[in-house]
């Protein structure tokens, strides 16, 4: 087994051995803390040009098979694990781990103390990273070459993962209610949870219009999750206040929380790590309930978490926090039709804490409640 490199942007450099496909590959280096999961995280559109460290030491026993893929390809950049399973040992798998990322070119490393280059990333900060295997390199090479990468910050990456045409996810008995599903790199649970309440869901491609959304006569819009910095989205944003303008009920997850808020006007802003995992506390403020929710993000919403907010759309809050460090996790407005969450509600392998805010939707494009 070859000997492979994780080479960080700041000269750090950890030796292991390769695992899955060889080469080189670079990305954002980004520690993931989900103990389950892994192929819905490595399938997952929002990781899109990210290297994923796990910091869960054992990945890989239940191998991978194709109901739980949340898209069609697997979209990491590259992957980091500790310690893979020798075997795969669930009755679901069809196929193992490594042979998957084999198929796919994704390029991996294995052997390496991922704890250690967690806590590396949360002192430094999330920064570009380089794998290298099978490769006549030096160090400082490497290193060189990872700095050349392109970084995160000012990256416009939803033309890569969005859909080239719409389709049609049907409603699961009678047809209640159309949504216009925006996608920024959308899992293929939400439209699944969404069809499960009676939603005929139309997924759309990223740059679609104010005028085929119309077309569609659509109960409500759903901003999806996706990869990539908010502030590069403008023309999002600007189709996102055409939808605000027209009153048509809006649910925003991840991406689409942020692309929402910058349509309200507020700013977003790198964070120094991020929040990746499936147990990340959150209040909601109105209830003081807290729910262990499922997140993938980088970037986050300057918004006040104290008082209320004036926007041209009319009053608005803060309604969800996060309890590790402050951050805006979700957003109302409290005289309009809009709502939108930081987190994964249609959280796949979990936790399900905030699969209400589906029903949250539903009721808003019922016209029972304004959020």
């Amino acid at each position: 087994m070859a000997l492979a490199y994780l080479v960080l942007d700041d000269g750090r450099i950890f030796e292991g051995r390769s695992w899955g496909a060889t080469g080189r590959t670079f990305g954002e280096a980004v520690f993931q803390t989900g103990m389950t999961g892994y192929q819905e995280t490595l399938t997952d559109p929002s990781y899109h040009k990210q290297v994923v460290v796990m910091t869960a030491p054992h990945i890989g026993n239940t191998g991978m098979n194709a109901l739980d893929n949340e898209s069609s390809k697997i979209w990491v950049a590259g992957y980091v694990v500790r310690n893979p399973s020798s075997l795969t040992s669930n009755w679901r798998a069809e196929t193992d781990l490594e042979s998957e990322l084999i198929e796919q070119s994704i390029i991996g490393i294995q052997g390496v103390d991922t704890r250690a280059i967690t806590r590396h990333l949360r002192d430094r900060g999330a920064m570009r990273v380089g794998i290298f295997s099978d490769l006549d390199l030096s160090r400082e090479e490497m290193v060189i070459e990872v700095r050349k990468s392109p970084q995160m910050s000012g990256a416009f990456l939803v033309k890569d993962v969005s859909t080239p045409q719409s389709y049609v996810v049907p409603a699961v008995g009678p047809r209640k209610y159309v949504v216009a599903a925006l996608d920024l790199g959308i899992k293929a649970a939400t439209p699944r949870m969404l069809a499960q309440r009676g939603v005929e869901v139309h997924v759309l491609p990223y740059d679609s219009t104010f005028e085929q959304i119309k077309a569609l006569s659509p109960d409500g819009v759903f901003l999806s999750n996706g990869p990539g910095d908010p502030a590069t989205m403008s023309d999002t944003i600007e189709l996102v206040r055409l939808i605000l303008g027209a009153r048509i009920p809006i649910f925003g997850i991840c991406f689409g929380h942020q692309i929402l808020g910058r349509a309200l006007g507020f700013e977003t802003y790198k964070l120094a790590f991020g929040h990746r995992g499936i147990n990340q506390p959150v209040i909601d403020k109105n209830t003081q309930k807290v729910e262990i929710t499922a997140h993938n993000h980088g970037f986050a919403l300057k918004a006040p978490t104290d008082t209320a907010f004036t926007t041209v759309y009319g009053l608005g809050e803060v309604t969800h926090v996060s309890l590790n460090d402050g951050v805006v996790e979700g957003l109302q407005l409290l005289e309009g039709k809009a709502f939108s969450v930081q987190y994964h509600p249609e959280a796949a392998a979990g936790p399900h804490d905030a699969a209400y805010l589906f029903d949250r939707f539903i009721d808003l494009m019922s016209k029972k409640v304004n959020v």
